[in-house]
């Protein structure tokens, strides 16, 4: 929605701006000039860039229309899973778990929190280490390593739609240019034409370098800081759970493993811990 709520302020400051002053709006609609700057940043895009980045670029962008899903209450429940996978462990064995982390779905544990299993990367991370867990021939230190270089890796993939983007708003200036000198190329051929119609040539030509400009700045560059800021949001879960993990290999109780956990996250999301605790009290009570 703020995405929607952007674009409409840059058109209206924009063109709003341009009318104010006497300018005439209908000398800025040119079709053709969007053909040739929209048309050239999509050819690049896919000359600068291989199937799986395309792939991944497409399916990022629905995201930047939804809100963040990434709320304190996100947080919360999946602080209170961990709680509850760790309690389990440390009054029943880690062997107690192994049903729960081989099938989530029909655990009664990972059901109760629906928005924490639909979430297949951070279900798929949180099991994986726990079975390492279960299986007891790996430390502290080497599950770190291990969860720093998944972590690593899915921050890069993360980036490539973010880079992706990024290129092709900074290649639309360029493109703008090529879409006026092109109206100037054809200005030029027209000199022949009265100055009136000379003069709304040039006014053409001139509107190529002038979208150029604004697609980049106004519509596509913020798109790559959203997606990034995006990126960085989705990583605070798999750093949450790293935390908690490796609180409890280090020999901490599940309560105070959750409290690592929870420090980690931003604070504009991070529960205190007295809302934690009571939300932990209240899922054992379901």
């Amino acid at each position: 929605m703020l995405v929607i709520i952007g674009y409409i302020a840059v058109t209206l400051s924009v063109f709003g701006g341009f009318a104010i002053a006497g300018g005439h709006l209908a000398a800025l609609l040119q079709p053709i000039e969007l053909l040739m700057i929209g048309g050239a940043a999509v050819g690049s895009f896919l000359v600068g860039n291989n199937g799986k980045a395309i792939r991944a670029t497409l399916k990022a962008l629905p995201t930047l229309v939804k809100g963040s899903k990434y709320t304190k209450a996100l947080y919360m429940d999946l602080m209170t899973l961990l709680f509850e996978i760790l309690s389990k462990v440390r009054k029943e064995g880690l062997m107690s778990i192994e049903g729960d982390i081989e099938e989530p779905k029909d655990s009664p544990i990972f059901t109760k929190y629906p928005a924490i299993l639909a979430d297949h990367h951070v279900i798929e991370f949180m099991t994986d280490y726990l079975r390492l867990m279960v299986s007891g021939n790996m430390d502290a230190f080497q599950i770190e390593n291990l969860m720093d270089n998944e972590i690593d890796t899915h921050h890069a993939e993360g980036e490539v739609p973010v880079h992706t983007i990024a290129k092709m708003g900074d290649a639309m200036p360029a493109f703008g240019i090529v879409a006026a000198v092109m109206g100037v190329v054809h200005t030029m051929e027209s000199v022949g034409l009265p100055p009136a119609e000379l003069g709304i040539l040039i006014a053409h030509a001139l509107v190529g370098t002038f979208l150029g400009i604004l697609l980049a700045y106004g519509f596509v560059g913020p798109l790559s800081t959203l997606l990034e800021q995006k990126l960085h949001e989705s990583s605070k879960m798999f750093h949450c759970v790293k935390a908690t993990l490796l609180a409890s290999l280090n020999g901490y109780a599940p309560a105070l493993a959750v409290e690592f956990g929870r420090k980690v996250l931003f604070s504009t999301e991070r529960p205190s811990f007295i809302e934690l605790e009571q939300h932990i009290k209240q899922s054992k009570s379901k």
